[in-house]
């Protein structure tokens, strides 16, 4: 099966070098004008990154699957040029988003976050959690209840939920032998969902700036309630742990790591790293604290670059910051105040703290390269207008379904961010379309459709093999990648479904407290009956 599988890789790019190549395809463009492929704002934008998640689906392999991706973007962009192919794929794409200063911000916190794990392993404070944990913390649902409550608890930033989370409850989760798949679940579910109906919050600040000529903020706060597929991802949580309803791939690892194997497939990553933190003599604060000053230096650092400390209020900073920035100043100084730290109590060699900078790094080597070819690919799919193909589509269908239109924008949301990788930019294509439709009209429907903006963003990012989050959710759960994608696809498809017939119901009623309530029952009850179909078979 895997030969085939390879072979079938193998023999797309081939067909794809031997399509660039052919001397016969070429044409010359006039350099002195604007290029504009011949296949922009098309329908066969979409079509790099639907080759590319469906080729990480079927090979389990994520990232010959991105580069194939990447070069049918490259070559759909050159008009099957072989010289203009290679200089967008490489100069445009890969050293592009290398050189974007928010890419290498978020790049500099990743590789920081990397090594304060690392130094926190090698200090003790993961095993002394662990140790700590296992005293209060009594079952599995338990552990994962904790996981969730402090997913929910750290609000500021996905990217910052994901590997915080993960670092501080994997060893919890492990002692209660919870698959690493399901700790990436519940790792990714508490990130973007949790961000996108918290006010203060890098994702709040990122949509409110999307809507120009209103208050951005006071909508984003009103449009909470209709955030039906954050809202219901957070229930889906609760009820799978309480009810024990787990079903699809995710049933499969659950059960293997109840006989002791937390990976289910032969990538295991980081499977020895507890062995060496069992003779350090560190202790619960030394875990706590770095943690807590990470998100203390966090906000401060978000808080600055939107000009808190130069007079702006608290809420307007937030709006205003720059997360990529933010979040690279604070865990700088994270890490030099958990260097004197753990100086001070002598559980860590000054020494010790520099050898875990190349460890670190190299734990983190994995997410960065996905992240570069996520980003890469996303560059492809922009220089072909994708955004312009789907925001006519919504324009277009915006007539005579209004009732219908929040459900619809749903949909078209999801697509997007799960072709894309992106919830911001699917966020920066819809919003402005649907203000542009209802402002001055029917404000209740504007604010339903903005939700649906959001929750449609939300969950194809959440599904996305290539969106950042899930990648950084993979890293924080030091999970397999398609794993985490192939357990969690199931659950997040399942909340989809249900937040789409609660929109529809939304639109018709334009009421969340009659359509919030429905959209729970009936996530219950779609639950309840996966768990009896569970215990029938």
């Amino acid at each position: 099966m895997k030969r085939a599988k390879s072979k079938i890789v193998w023999a797309f790019s081939m067909a794809m070098l031997l399509v660039m190549c052919c001397p016969m395809l070429a044409f010359a463009a006039d350099e002195a004008e604007e290029y504009v492929p011949a296949m922009y704002a098309s329908f066969w934008s979409l079509i790099p990154p639907v080759v590319a998640i469906v080729l990480a689906l079927i090979t389990k392999e994520v990232y010959s699957s991105l580069f194939i991706g990447i070069l049918i973007g490259g070559v759909f962009y050159s008009g099957f040029t072989f010289e203009r192919t290679i200089t967008h794929v490489f100069q445009d794409g890969i050293i592009g988003s290398l050189s974007d200063a928010y890419n290498v911000g978020i790049l500099v916190f990743l590789v920081i976050l990397g090594i304060l794990v690392c130094m926190m392993n090698k200090a003790g404070g993961s095993a002394a959690f662990g140790r700590w944990a296992g005293e209060h913390i009594k079952n599995r649902a338990g552990a994962q209840l904790a996981t969730i409550f402090l997913g929910v608890l750290i609000f500021i930033d996905d990217y910052f939920n994901c590997l915080t989370v993960g670092s501080v409850m994997r060893p919890v989760t492990d002692k209660h032998n919870i698959s690493r798949a399901k700790l990436a679940y519940l790792i990714d579910a508490t990130a973007a969902p949790v961000c996108i109906i918290a006010p203060v919050s890098s994702w709040a600040a990122a949509v409110t700036g999307f809507v120009e000529g209103e208050d951005g903020l006071s909508i984003f706060i009103r449009a909470i309630p209709y955030n039906f597929y954050a809202l219901l991802t957070i229930v889906m949580m609760i009820a799978l742990v309480m009810l024990n309803a787990d079903y699809g791939l995710m049933k499969k690892h659950e059960e293997n790591a109840l006989k002791g194997d937390l990976y289910t497939t032969p990538d295991r990553p980081f499977a020895d790293v507890r062995e060496e933190v069992e003779k350090t003599r560190g202790a619960v604060i030394d875990l706590v604290l770095p943690v807590v000053i990470l998100i203390i230096c966090c906000v401060i650092g978000m808080i600055y670059t939107g000009g808190f400390f130069g007079g702006e209020s608290f809420v307007s900073a937030f709006s205003n910051s720059d997360a990529s920035v933010g979040l690279m100043l604070g865990s700088f100084f994270a890490f030099i105040i958990t260097i004197i730290f753990y100086g001070v109590r002598k559980v860590l060699k000054f020494s010790e703290s520099m050898a875990c900078i190349p460890e670190g790094f190299k734990a983190m080597v994995s997410p960065i390269l996905i992240l570069t070819l996520a980003w890469t690919l996303k560059s492809m799919t922009d220089s072909l207008g994708a955004d312009v193909f789907v925001a006519g589509v919504v324009k277009s269908s915006a007539g005579g379904l209004m009732n219908l239109l929040p459900a619809i924008i749903f949909l078209v949301g999801c697509f997007l961010a799960f072709a894309t990788g992106t919830s911001w930019g699917t966020f920066g294509i819809l919003i402005p379309i649907v203000v542009n439709v209802f402002a001055g009209t029917n404000e209740t429907m504007m604010i339903i459709s903005i939700s649906a903006c959001m929750a449609g963003a939300v969950c194809g990012d959440h599904c996305s093999p290539i969106s950042d989050t899930t990648i950084m959710a993979s890293a924080g759960a030091q999970c397999n990648h398609v794993n985490h994608v192939s357990t969690q696809l199931p659950y997040a498809v399942t909340v989809a479904a249900v937040s789409f017939v609660t929109y529809i119901i939304a639109g018709f009623v334009q009421n969340a407290v009659i359509a919030l309530p429905i959209g729970i029952v009936l996530m219950i009850a779609v639950l309840v009956v996966m768990r009896n179909r569970k215990a029938d078979a």
